[in-house]
């Protein structure tokens, strides 16, 4: 079992602290997520730390990754915006090479008012245009998003759509908290049936390789998007018990995006070890 949470704090100090916490896994940005300007350094002191604290605490490069910025909307309709998203993505990749991270996450973003169809589009091409030129070592990831503020990829079908547009191979990231708001219903067994069913029928089970495991603070399907604590909201232990029920979600990593410091994710996950128990 892979389990961690998103760590902020010293790159440094994220591997001993990701154990100190009862994690395997985690998530971290690579600078500042509300910053266009990033610094890439081979000879960074904080980034060859935490390349020996990854061997020292033996947590393998290929089940953590990086969130990217932000600040990146890869379907903006403003060129400007556009530009400097791709542009950014493209550090991220040259960052988590560095750090030997194997995958960056992203959001495949927003059309903010113009048609899905668009929006979905352009996300595809600033796609093509990333990997065109990405580290062979790195892979990305399409979260799946909630379908707010003209969020695209809020459902399989949509983020199958965007990786054949790009005519690329890539791989997913499922948020619990993110499905439940576009009306997932992780926590009845009809709606796992249902979900495992479109996974199966459009990106399949083999290229989604990781999982944001967040309770909600609102019902199903409101499309509201705010993050609560496991077991605290309106999935509950209850629905965890259910979705854990679907052998696949424990074999990929966990990342909490939960409320809370190292304290709160250490208790979470001490809550997720008890439900799937």
């Amino acid at each position: 079992m892979y389990i961690g949470a998103h760590m902020t704090g010293p790159l440094s100090t994220v591997p001993i602290r990701t154990i100190e916490i009862g994690g395997n896994t985690f998530q971290i940005f690579s600078h500042s997520p509300r910053m266009w300007k990033v610094s890439v350094n081979s000879k960074d002191a904080e980034r060859n730390a935490f390349i020996k604290g990854m061997e020292a605490e033996k947590i393998k490069n290929d089940k953590v990754m990086i969130h990217a910025s932000y600040l990146v909307n890869l379907a903006s309709p403003n060129a400007d915006v556009l530009e400097k998203s791709i542009e950014l993505m493209k550090k991220e990749f040259e960052l988590a090479s560095l750090l030997k991270i194997k995958y960056v996450n992203v959001h495949p973003g927003s059309g903010l008012g113009e048609s899905e169809d668009l929006a979905i589009q352009r996300a595809s091409h600033s796609i093509a245009t990333i990997m065109e030129e990405k580290p062979k070592d790195v892979e990305l990831l399409l979260e799946i998003v909630s379908p707010k503020g003209g969020n695209i990829g809020y459902n399989f079908h949509q983020l199958k759509k965007i990786a054949d547009l790009s005519s690329y191979n890539l791989y997913f990231t499922y948020d619990t908290c993110h499905g439940f708001d576009a009306g997932y219903d992780i926590t009845s067994k009809d709606g796992m049936k249902k979900l495992m069913g479109e996974i199966d029928e459009t990106i399949g089970r083999d290229h989604l390789v990781m999982c944001h495991l967040n309770d909600s603070m609102y019902p199903l399907g409101v499309h509201k998007d705010r993050h609560e604590r496991i077991g605290k909201g309106f999935i509950g232990v209850k629905g965890f018990e259910t979705f854990f029920s679907e052998e696949f979600f424990r074999t990929i990593p966990l990342i909490l995006e939960t409320p809370g410091d190292d304290k709160a994710h250490m208790e979470d996950i001490e809550t997720v070890k008890k439900i799937i128990k």
